[in-house]
């Protein structure tokens, strides 16, 4: 990176920077280079990084020490519950009738890939499986819910927030609707921890998701909350690391640096009232300054750092690479595969036309944005539409055609 150049990252929801804390403790941290299994010297101080991440971490989330299980990331924490529930059911002994005919499960479609293709590899070796729709706003319909939830449903899983929108899902709400037909619930959390406060046991939920590298911490961390009782098999059989719920010796300094974050969870409340603050300014901005802008899921309850628009005739891709000549940092509402831009499939399943996600842009703040950079941003955004719109007026493509 060349350092002449000022670089404004509005791309949280895809990853956040490592905070200070973390990056001051790594070192202290490189100490604990011993196998946590070990039982000599070697493996107490790596054992003891794990003991206190495991606790700070049931403490941000209202949990156990005992609930919290170590994984690679919200990935991997989503296929062990919907794979591991699913080979339970089919393999394990001593289970009833009524757990035996539960072969069904539901989820949104507007997952995470990690789910969705989850889901469609359950499907694949037999389940079946109820993809839940939303509505323009990205909100759930409960109608649909209520009426494809039945007595053979095993797992149900939807996401807290969504990444692309914000929109908030009522978990609590549908947990209990759930538990009231004896299925389990699992929410994959990635998106909301850091942004809103996560209380576990106020949604009630069976399991839950979790990322490091989405709340200012190392990538190839995460966690999986299991509620006490809740059986899933192991999606990695190994050592028996993690009370035989994942094998593998344990990434200590990642899992050090994740406890530290989690130590900041206290902050999360005000964070989140000075993010919505930062984001309703500049959505204020954004649709009384330029025309044809249209904010999607505006209607909905939010997490409070997304903003997710359509600029009418201009291209998302383009648009996400003027501005980062510009040294501004955004998403698109394109999912990119072997380089060819496709339309979200999140936004097609709201009912968005693929011009409209394809003219998406996705603009997601963070805890050290400033309302200094938000407007320079938004000076930025203007001149990159009105140019693109130019060109494409030039070029005989009007965009109100």
């Amino acid at each position: 990176m060349s350092q002449s150049r000022v670089f404004h990252y509005f791309d949280h929801n895809a990853t956040t920077p490592v905070c200070t804390e973390v990056l001051e403790a790594l070192p202290e941290l490189a100490q604990a280079w011993g196998n946590p299994s070990s039982i000599h010297w070697g493996g107490r101080m790596p054992k003891n990084v794990l003991r206190d991440a495991r606790k700070a971490m049931a403490e941000a989330i209202h949990a156990s020490p005992l609930e919290i299980i170590f994984t690679s990331g919200g990935s991997e924490s989503n296929n062990t519950v919907i794979k591991g529930l699913f080979d339970y059911y089919q393999t394990a002994q001593f289970l009833t009738p009524e757990q035996r005919r539960r072969t069904h499960y539901m989820t949104s479609t507007v997952e995470h890939p990690s789910v969705m293709k989850a889901m469609l590899h359950l499907q694949s070796l037999g389940a079946r499986v109820d993809f839940i729709p939303v509505n323009r706003q990205g909100e759930i319909d409960l109608k649909f819910y209520e009426a494809h939830l039945s007595e053979e449903t095993a797992l149900v899983s939807v996401m807290l927030a969504n990444n692309e929108t914000g929109t908030l899902f009522p978990i609590q709400r549908m947990a209990e609707m759930a538990h009231a037909k004896g299925a389990l619930f699992h929410t994959d959390a990635v998106q909301g921890f850091g942004k809103i406060p996560v209380n576990v046991h106020e949604l009630g939920v069976d399991f839950a998701s979790f990322s490091g590298h989405k709340f200012y911490s190392l990538k190839g961390t995460g966690v999986l909350y299991s509620r006490k009782g809740s059986n899933v098999s192991s999606l990695i059989h190994g050592g028996g690391q993690e009370r035989h719920r994942r094998g593998g010796t344990e990434n200590t300094l990642g899992i050090g640096a994740l406890g530290l974050v989690a130590k900041r969870a206290s902050l999360i409340p005000q964070k989140a009232e000075s993010l919505a603050k930062l984001r309703d300014h500049m959505e204020k901005r954004i649709l009384s300054e330029i025309e044809d802008v249209t904010l999607t899921a505006g209607e909905s309850a939010r997490l409070p750092n997304t903003s997710s628009l359509v600029l009418q005739g201009v291209d998302g891709e383009t648009m996400l690479m003027s501005l980062d000549i510009k040294g501004y940092a955004v998403s698109t509402g394109a999912a990119c595969s072997s380089g060819n831009p496709e339309p979200s499939p999140v936004l097609l399943a709201m009912g968005l036309s693929r011009a409209e996600a394809q003219n998406s842009l996705r603009v997601s703040l963070g805890w050290d944005t400033t309302e200094e950079e938000v407007d320079g941003f938004i000076e930025a955004l203007k001149v990159v539409v009105a140019r693109l719109r130019s060109l494409n007026n030039s070029e005989g493509d009007s965009y109100h055609v």
